[in-house]
């Protein structure tokens, strides 16, 4: 019995695909994701009661990690400094990375890879719409935290809003905390690496990479343990929607292609009905089967003499 891959997920793509159309979507799927997150900014009251919300909920539960590595980073500069070019860097280099290196080295595998990130991608984005989350850092200082991003801003080209660069604070939306999707994009790498890496120092980077990060966003106080768990059930969902997302674009495209697509020519004689392919025959002759079928119902043959041999006498009647 032949061996089935799952719809979408493993197998080949039906057309080889070309870094000059994979650019330009990829670019134009996180120039929407970027402004999405500026058009849902909500009310920063909202954010504040959600942040404060979800502090909460982690005290109940004793999973209030932030606290203590917040303090850790603020007391020790040679952990804090490299914690926030962490933050501030890698998201944005790491990720485009190993989508590069999943198209170049694991062709077959990269669509499914990628519209698994993209999917997860806008998930997050629905989540930044519906619970806006004020990040730890931009609590009131009574609750103990200390945004290390300001701290050490002297010492990276980011200011004191998040990771944006001096002056461009005003480009990025600060109160979309949950999910966290710095944390999301380290889960894709590191399933990418351990997956498709082939060596152990590939897949110990799978492991190191999404578990430094999650302790990253916590002790620069960017996130919530929440919102790092959140991040990583984002992608969890990206990756279950996947094989429908795959099948609803091989609909579409297979639709655009049979609407655009030239229709076949077909010959002016394509339709001929003569059997013969335009064999002829001369008057008065008949094929083998008719003479066996007459001289078989009883009738006596016609013979004229291009019936009969030159040296066949005529019968005797």
């Amino acid at each position: 019995m032949p061996h089935t891959e799952t719809p979408g997920t493993e197998a080949a793509p039906q057309t080889r695909l070309r870094w000059w159309t994979e650019l330009p979507l990829i670019v134009l799927v996180y120039a929407c994701y970027s402004a999405g997150r500026l058009l849902v900014r909500g009310d920063v009251s909202d954010a504040v009661d959600h942040g404060l919300a979800i502090l909460r909920i982690e005290k109940v539960l004793f999973l209030n990690a932030e606290h203590p590595l917040n303090r850790l980073f603020t007391r020790e500069p040679w952990i804090g400094i490299p914690a926030d070019f962490w933050y501030a860097s890698l998201h944005y280099v790491v990720t485009p990375a190993v989508l590069v290196w999943i198209f170049r080295s694991r062709a077959v595998r990269y669509r499914a890879a990628r519209t698994w990130l993209m999917t997860s991608t806008f998930i997050g984005l629905i989540g930044f719409t519906l619970l806006p989350t004020c990040p730890p850092r931009l609590l009131d200082a009574s609750h103990g935290f200390v945004d290390t991003m300001a701290q050490y801003s002297s010492y990276g080209w980011w200011g004191g809003e998040a990771s944006a660069p001096r002056g461009l604070g005003g480009m990025t939306n600060q109160y979309a905390a949950m999910p966290s999707l710095h944390v999301g994009w380290a889960l894709w790498c590191g399933v990418m690496l351990w997956r498709y890496g082939g060596t152990r120092t590939a897949k110990a980077a799978g492991v190191v990479y999404p578990l430094v990060t999650t302790i990253v966003v916590m002790g620069t106080a960017n996130h919530y343990f929440l919102d790092a768990v959140a991040g990583a059930a984002v992608m969890g969902a990206g990756l279950l929607l996947t094989p429908f997302v795959l099948r609803g674009a091989d609909r579409v495209r297979t639709r655009f292609a049979t609407r655009f697509s030239p229709a076949a020519e077909v010959p002016g004689d394509a339709g001929s009905p003569i059997v013969s392919g335009g064999c002829q025959t001369s008057a008065g002759e008949r094929f083998p089967r008719q003479r066996e079928q007459r001289v078989g119902s009883g009738a006596e043959p016609d013979r004229v003499p291009s019936d009969a041999g030159d040296e066949t006498p005529a019968p005797t009647r």
